[in-house]
């Protein structure tokens, strides 16, 4: 698989009065991607464990840039690749298209870590059943 798509329509609470699409909701649709990946693979980006904790997937960079702008009722095709598995961590690249045409990217990397019931979080090896269904698609 060269990348997981999904897409979506711009709804009118995402614009601004030009009915141009806030830049703040890349970075939502990113996350919104990243969580349908992981469903569509059978994952879930919070999963319980028997103690009570989860495996949560918070970010730690994201970035975004633009070449277009999206409007009010845009249908937008999300693409989402797998650029890096490192040890602790996934680092995505996202393509934005409208009418076959890129109109935006972005990066985002999410660390595999465990979430306490406390609230704390501590960085962990990806488990086996993640590796076992998440795949490097490179870009071309």
């Amino acid at each position: 698989m060269d990348y997981y798509a999904t897409s979506r329509r711009v709804q009118f609470s995402e614009t601004d009065m030009a009915q141009i699409v806030h830049f703040a909701n890349f970075y939502r649709w990113m996350e919104e991607a990243e969580h349908e990946y992981f469903r569509s693979l059978g994952l879930s980006i919070m999963s319980q464990q028997d103690d009570g904790t989860y495996i949560g997937w918070p970010r730690v960079n994201a970035s975004c840039h633009y070449h277009a702008p999206a409007h009010y009722d845009d249908i937008l095709d999300i693409r989402l690749r797998v650029e890096r598995i490192g040890v602790k961590s996934l680092t995505y690249h996202f393509e934005f298209w409208k009418n076959d045409r890129r109109i935006a990217f972005g990066r985002m990397k999410s660390a595999c870590c465990i979430c306490r019931p406390d609230g704390t979080l501590a960085s962990i090896e990806i488990p086996e059943e993640f590796l076992e269904k998440i795949h490097e698609m490179p870009i071309p």
